[in-house]
């Protein structure tokens, strides 16, 4: 028998439960608290018109395609795709129906992600042509689709075999997918998109496993990535597991900053793996995700029509209730890269680096230094740049070890 109440119940739960994990999980020691510092201090006005301009208008941009995107599974849930739910064989149709309802729903929001991009090009952050674009696109969706179809049939034998109670090894699903594509992305998924090179013999390698000596880290092996062939914006990133483990840096990071910037970035990477960061985001969503698959389960039962497969409604629950859920997990994260900051200044030792390498990138990739609280609050995974730069101004006062 469904109680009404339920679904709220669930709901709130799996957000508390999502909230303690953060408490429970945030790091304590993430340096000396920022400095107040304006950012009138640091950007012209013209330079902050800009960023704000743009980027405010590629959140509404991007929010724009997050609706059209859930209006569109709310649309197959109303008219199913009946011709793939006749499929004779049930769990090759729920495969078959999750396939088409996530093509739909990707590529419905297609109008809106290419004035966005238009309006990155007109900015100078992109460079790939309209047909890499599209060649990318393309990948994409056969990926998404060959997941979304492996998580349908999957769906769907959980429903057969265990009824209402399906949730229960949906959550082993998702954890076990969550640690796989963690662990092979880096060296199955990645490489279908860019070109990953190892750190050729020379003093930029020498300084990354100088780092990692003194940092007492095993760094797995460093690549530099041709971003260059899609953006002018400039990053790094830790990904992997065990023997896949990588610190990446984008080409436009090691062409266009400073050594001792370029140097400041590694250390950052390096705290990541000194701390764990990638397992511990792995270990909470386990804590998370008994009650947030539970909470999918009772809304879909809601909106699943009689008659009609349960895979569009799973689809759309999971699109309404994941993003709350994530907007929790942004607090840990913003902790997490405040630590990596903090260890990163410890570990090089160079605060006026961090300044100007905050300045710099937030210029190189137009954004916006002191974005509005309910920005940072809702999408925020990073401290904002104003932020950083005041912990590295603190940090002047408060030298420290890693």
């Amino acid at each position: 028998m469904r109680r009404p109440g339920r679904l709220p119940i669930a709901i709130v739960t799996a957000l508390v439960v999502a909230e303690a994990a953060v408490v429970i999980m945030r790091p304590r020691d993430r340096g000396p608290d920022p400095l107040p510092v304006q950012s009138r201090a640091y950007f012209t006005p013209e330079q902050i018109h800009r960023a704000e301009a743009f980027r405010h208008g590629q959140i509404w941009l991007g929010l724009g395609q997050m609706a059209i995107g859930l209006a569109a599974l709310a649309l197959l849930v109303r008219y199913p795709p009946r011709r793939v739910m006749a499929i004779p064989r049930p769990v090759l149709a729920g495969a078959a129906t999750a396939a088409t309802v996530a093509v739909v729903a990707g590529l419905a929001p297609l109008p809106l992600a290419l004035v966005a991009r238009e309006r990155a090009k007109d900015v100078g952050l992109v460079t790939q042509d309209l047909a890499g674009y599209a060649g990318d696109l393309v990948k994409s969706e056969a990926i998404t689709a060959i997941f979304a179809g492996a998580g349908g049939a999957v769906l769907v034998l959980a429903m057969r075999r265990f009824g209402r109670r399906w949730w229960i090894p949906g959550t082993v699903a998702v954890v076990a997918f969550a640690v796989i594509s963690v662990y092979a992305g880096p060296v199955v998924l990645d490489p279908l998109f860019n070109k990953f090179t190892p750190l050729p013999r020379g003093p930029l390698r020498t300084e990354v496993l100088d780092l990692a000596r003194r940092a007492g880290v095993d760094v797995g092996q460093v690549y530099e990535m041709d971003a260059s062939r899609r953006t002018t914006a400039a990053n790094a990133y830790v990904n992997g597991l065990g023997r896949t483990k990588r610190v990446v840096l984008f080409d436009t990071l090691v062409k266009d900053f400073s050594p001792a910037e370029t140097r400041l970035v590694v250390a950052h990477e390096l705290g990541h793996v000194r701390f764990q960061d990638v397992p511990h985001g792995l270990l909470w969503l386990t804590l998370v995700a008994p009650f947030g698959t539970y909470a999918v389960a009772r809304a879909s039962e809601r909106l699943t029509r009689p008659g009609a497969t349960a895979v569009p409604a799973v689809a759309l629950s999971l699109a309404l209730i994941a993003p709350a859920i994530t907007t929790v997990s942004n607090q840990l994260s913003r902790s997490i890269e405040r630590r990596a900051d903090a260890f990163a200044l410890g570990l090089t030792g160079e605060p006026d680096a961090m300044v100007g390498f905050e300045r710099r990138i937030a210029l190189q990739n137009v954004g916006d230094p002191d974005p509005p609280r309910w920005q940072q609050v809702l999408l925020g995974t990073h401290p904002p740049t104003m932020e950083r730069i005041g912990q590295a101004l603190a940090s002047r006062n408060s030298p420290g070890d890693p």
